[in-house]
């Protein structure tokens, strides 16, 4: 079911409800660029495992109205606008990659409702004292984030110029070929590549604007410190990811006070979202 939220400064947002209309409420923040339409086999899982799976698009994306200078903390205002407009007494919340940022911001800044957070191979703050935020990553993020610091001009005609090029997987698998290690490479075929392209299509559909503003985001402060977040936190990463380096996970994992960290030698970066959902679900559960 897709529904429209609005936000107390008059922007929508688009709301995609699956799974079990009686389970945990789960709110889900998609990756970067992506959307907030679940992946089937999540939605089965959802439906065994008796979660209420809400996703949304971020602002931006899809049918959601833009907000320039939108801060990865501006986020959980639209979060609470979700749950008020669905009357949602409790909820968890897991995002991946581009959107474990934007989980991280709702466990240290949602209000009491907010029950669990688990954040799947987020980026760490762009500024973080002993990280070297771009090593380990593939080119291709080299290239993006470098058109970042040449200006928002430059990382608009980038992100225009790939969403043009990614209409299939064998286009997929190309413009992510310097992020892909073998177990990510491994997985990206078939119901998962299909997916990924129409979380694109969807989220890319009126323009790259939710793009240009989630890299943005991430480069700039996020207002909130990591160090504050009080409720309990999920990490996992991969040691094969090369979208998001397993050092940022560490770096997160030795500043969240309480996180636990499960970090796999045989996981990549998609893998997380192909093998590793059960656990997430179980995890969330046994804090509800």
């Amino acid at each position: 079911m897709t529904t429209t939220v609005a936000t107390r400064g008059g922007r929508t947002l688009e709301v995609h409800e699956e799974g079990d209309p009686n389970g945990l409420p789960t709110i889900v923040h998609h990756g970067t660029p992506m959307a907030g339409i679940h992946y089937a086999p999540h939605v089965e899982l959802a439906r065994e495992q008796g979660l209420r799976l809400i996703g949304y698009d971020r602002p931006g994306y899809g049918r959601s109205t833009r907000d320039p200078g939108r801060r990865v903390a501006d986020g959980v205002a639209d979060v609470h606008a979700i749950a008020d407009a669905l009357g949602l007494e409790r909820f968890a919340t897991w995002g991946i990659s581009g959107g474990g940022p934007h989980a991280l911001a709702c466990a240290a800044l949602c209000d009491e409702r907010l029950v669990a957070t688990a954040s799947l191979a987020a980026v760490a703050p762009y500024e973080s004292d002993g990280l070297d935020w771009l090593d380990g990553m593939g080119e291709g993020n080299h290239i993006e984030f470098g058109k970042l610091t040449e200006g928002e001009d430059a990382l608009r005609a980038f992100c225009e110029e790939q969403s043009a090029d990614r209409h299939g997987p064998e286009e997929l698998l190309e413009g992510l070929a310097t992020l892909l290690g073998p177990e990510d490479r491994a997985v990206l075929n078939g119901a998962l590549a299909d997916y990924m392209i129409e979380c694109e299509q969807h989220g890319l559909a009126p323009g790259v604007d939710g793009w240009v503003d989630d890299d943005i985001a991430f480069y700039a402060p996020w207002g909130f410190d990591v160090v504050d977040i009080s409720t309990p936190v999920l990490l996992l990463h991969g040691d094969d990811d090369r979208f998001v380096p397993v050092s940022h996970g560490r770096w997160l994992a030795a500043r969240i006070p309480g996180a636990e960290a499960r970090i796999d030698p045989a996981d990549g970066h998609l893998t997380l979202l192909e093998r590793r959902m059960r656990e997430v679900n179980e995890w969330l559960l046994s804090h509800s």
